[in-house]
């Protein structure tokens, strides 16, 4: 099935173009520094665990016990996506800058573990609220055949995290003590709260079907029962279980089969961090000349026939590490172009439906990461890449078959 994307516009905006609206690109601009600072926040626990550690005077495991909370708010967000669509999208965006603000200034003054778990707990929940938001509210404002430009341009703050943000902590680490990223981060929330207030328009009153607990029940069950839906939230999931597999598990290969050590890997996890800004970048300058649903499915294609190729690597460090750059771009290129496509499977509902993409992919990371070190042990890189293979050409096959008949800008019984 090939969706067309030209001429076909958001049935929520069928005029507007983004091209030329600079205010659109204004907003986007503005709400893709709100992510760049929540995804730093999630993420630089990780490779500062040891001095968080040091400055709260707790073990290391204890600081891993943060990141395991901050990661656990993933699935939180399932339960904001209802209230986003019945109680508008801009505000659920300055709820979760204002968690994050609250959390991370709480943690900068307050020098204190369980303060701090505190802090990463709302950092995480912000983000988990702010993403489907976001994701919804381009769905939203921005025509379908530029959707593809608007998500990519957003989720290059993705990338940005790793590749700016978290460089950027380290400065702060070695400059002015463990606790300034925490206020510089809480500020940046405070300015991107009230800058998203003076440039988003205030939200209309929506006509989603959220009303009271029952309704947010009985709005999930009318979600889920649609094929388009559990195509996606599947597709989401086992992507997921494919991607983390590999992921734990690349850094023992490079080690085991090239003799790395602990630099080198890090070099090579830049070229992911580029392969990613470049994936985003394709995403938002192709996708929607190529279409969304092509696009999708070229990724998943590409980036299998790199994990299949993973075992005829040898000795060859150049041939593996071009492996690992075309596999992380094609994987982020499908997987941003799938979010700028499900932005348009439910116009009524479409926080629901990215809240649930969200959340299958926490899953899918968590069950990717507990199966991928095992297999690595039992098969090596052959076994590793080849299970992630499977599980990618089968997200592909339940995606197709959620989208079958269906087709943008008009709704149809699935």
């Amino acid at each position: 099935m090939t969706l067309r994307t030209s001429n076909i516009h958001s049935i929520d905006n069928p005029t507007n173009s983004s091209d030329q609206n600079p205010r659109l690109k204004l907003q986007i601009g503005a709400a893709t520094l709100c992510r760049l600072t929540l995804n730093t926040a999630r993420r630089f626990a990780y490779p500062f665990a040891p001095s968080i550690s040091q400055g709260l005077g707790v073990p290391l495991f204890a600081v891993t016990s943060l990141i395991a909370i901050n990661q656990g708010t993933g699935l939180l967000g399932l339960f904001f996506g209802p209230f986003g669509d019945r109680l508008g999208y801009r505000r659920m965006m300055l709820v979760g800058l204002a968690a994050l603000s609250i959390g991370m200034l709480a943690g900068g003054f307050i020098p204190i573990y369980t303060v701090t778990i505190a802090s990463f707990f709302l950092a995480g929940l912000g983000k988990s609220v702010y993403d489907p938001a976001i994701q919804a509210l381009v769905g939203l404002r921005v025509p379908y055949s530029r959707r593809g430009w608007a998500i990519g341009i957003i989720e290059m703050s993705w990338a940005g995290s790793s590749l700016l943000g978290i460089p950027a902590i380290g400065f702060l680490l070695n400059h002015a003590g463990w606790r300034a990223p925490f206020f510089v981060l809480g500020a940046l929330g405070v300015v991107g709260f009230f800058a998203l207030i003076a440039l988003l328009p205030a939200d209309k009153k929506p006509d989603g079907y959220f009303h009271g607990p029952s309704g947010f029940l009985r709005s999930w069950v009318m979600l889920l029962r649609k094929r388009r839906a559990l195509g996606a939230v599947t597709y989401s999931f086992l992507l997921s279980v494919a991607y983390d597999n590999f992921f734990v598990a690349y850094g023992l290969w490079l080690e085991h089969a090239f003799n790395l050590g602990v630099t080198a890997i890090g070099v090579a996890t830049i070229t992911i961090g580029v392969a990613e800004l470049l994936g985003e970048g394709l995403t938002a300058t192709l996708a929607d000349r190529v279409g969304l649903f092509r696009s999708v499915f070229s990724g998943i294609i590409v980036s299998s026939l790199c994990f299949l190729s993973f075992p005829f690597v040898g000795n060859n460090l150049v041939f593996g590490l071009v492996l690992i750059f075309f596999l992380f771009l094609s994987l982020e290129f499908a997987i941003v172009s799938s979010m700028s496509l499900f932005t348009e499977f439910f116009p009524e509902s479409r926080a629901s439906m990215m809240s649930a993409f969200f959340a299958a992919a926490s899953l899918g990371r968590v069950l990717g990461a507990m199966i991928g070190i095992p297999i690595w042990a039992f098969s090596g890189i052959s076994g590793t890449t080849g299970v992630s293979a499977l599980f990618l050409l089968g997200s592909m096959g339940i995606l197709g078959w959620g989208v079958r008949g269906w087709k943008p800008g008009k709704e149809q019984r699935a």
